[in-house]
């Protein structure tokens, strides 16, 4: 229930990219959003409003239904004021230069002329209308007019063009609606990194040693910290397929590639982002540079083969048996450069009368601000969408319980209260 009760107006114009706009109603109400919608005439024309109404579960909103009775808020005005945020998918070039233009002549476009919050925009449109200079230069005044615009795709289009037009996967516009929606003054453009998966340890060409760690909790963490506003580097080897887009992924395999991209990664994260902040005993805004934080959630390989191979080793060269002779591997977060970071360690951990203690000597011999301690079941414990954490802190601890995402959020959360001192 990420959305839970955040409210959502959607405005649909006249183009043949509305069916995804369906898609997405159903994405926010699974979240727990309450949904409204805005159709303009040519949108009627594409599909009936019913369909609207049945997929978002409330009424439609259009010409011939507007109403002024104090009761309701079914108008251009009270509409606006009921919502959290207003997404209009899919835009119309002729929607786009209307709005640029401060054009009133439909209830969508009289909605966004008084709506005073921020106005999501996915374009919809033939490549050539979308490329006109008109249309381009209408997007950049919209730019800075309290409207995001979300980047259109290059595909097929239904007019058989290939070209810059087709709209914005439903996903990816509930990503940027969450991201509006949730993002916290904290986190906004702070720099993170962070790692995930196990590393993959080559034996030969063909052959490499792992372990079962998913990804998928690395991946929760860098989509939390993408909507709470961070600016996010996932350094990891698996489960990051279907993160949002400005996440900047690096993919990665073996535990030297790993470190070296970290080292890169966390370099360009000390620089920090200059942001405005204003002091306690004036009104003076200065310009600060928030403190990067570091979430190391990968499961590197305590050991690795002590001669990897080029090519691929036949079985006749082997043997019936194998002794394949390994060596303890590096600790990359040992190794690393953690100051000016605030740093977050990971420990996975099977035997629960020692885990406590040993996640408290990782707390305190690798120097880290934090330590997420998960306790295994068994092996299948691996992969799930669920999970356990206890946030260990210097002088506090907090337990989680639920899916990997909610579990990332409200460690946020805590960290975020922990650490406010810091800049």
């Amino acid at each position: 229930m990420l959305l839970k009760d955040k409210k959502i107006l959607v405005g649909v114009t006249g183009s043949i990219a509305i069916y995804k706009s369906l898609e997405l109603i159903r994405l926010y109400i699974k979240a727990g959003a309450k949904v409204r919608v805005i159709m303009t005439e040519g949108a009627k024309k594409f599909i009936s409003p019913i369909t609207f109404e049945a997929i978002s579960q409330s009424k439609v909103l259009e010409e011939k239904n507007e109403n002024w009775d104090k009761n309701q808020d079914y108008n251009h005005i009270d509409i606006g004021k009921w919502s959290d945020i207003f997404v209009l998918a899919p835009c119309s070039a002729n929607t786009i230069n209307k709005l640029s233009n401060g054009l009133a002549d439909n209830l969508l476009l009289q909605t966004a002329l008084a709506y005073p919050r921020v106005k999501l925009l996915a374009p919809a449109a033939n490549t050539m209308m979308l490329k006109n200079p008109i249309t381009q230069a209408s997007l950049k005044m919209l730019k800075l007019c309290n409207f995001e615009i979300l980047s259109s795709q290059t595909k097929e289009l239904v007019c058989k063009d290939v070209g810059d037009g087709a709209m914005a996967e439903p996903e990816d516009i509930f990503n940027a609606t969450a991201r509006e929606l949730l993002k916290q003054e904290y986190w906004i453009n702070r720099k993170v990194v962070l790692s995930g998966g196990g590393t993959l340890e080559k034996i030969d060409e063909v052959r490499y040693i792992s372990n079962f760690s998913s990804g998928k909790m690395a991946a929760s963490m860098a989509k939390a910290l993408y909507f709470k506003g961070a600016d996010v580097c996932l350094v990891s080897s698996r489960g990051y397929e279907n993160l949002p887009k400005d996440i900047h992924i690096i993919s990665t395999q073996s535990s030297d590639e790993m470190k070296n991209f970290l080292v890169d990664a966390i370099r360009v994260a000390k620089k920090g982002t200059l942001t405005k902040a204003t002091l306690m005993d004036d009104s003076r805004p200065e310009l600060i540079q928030k403190r990067a934080f570091l979430f190391m959630v990968a499961a590197v390989s305590d050991y690795i083969p002590s001669f990897p191979q080029s090519g691929k080793m036949k079985k006749e060269m082997i043997g019936d048996i194998w002794n394949l002779e390994l060596k303890q591997n590096i600790d990359i977060l040992e190794t690393l450069d953690k100051s000016d970071l605030i740093t977050i360690g990971f420990k996975a951990e099977m035997d629960k009368s020692t885990a406590l203690k040993s996640a408290i000597s990782m707390l305190e011999k690798k120097g880290l601000d934090a330590v997420c301690l998960n306790v295994l079941d068994d092996a299948n414990s691996f992969g799930k969408d669920d999970n356990k954490i206890d946030l260990i802190l210097k002088d506090n601890s907090f337990k989680f319980e639920g899916s990997k995402l909610d579990i990332s959020l409200d460690i946020l959360t805590n960290l975020e209260k922990e650490f406010s001192h810091y800049a």
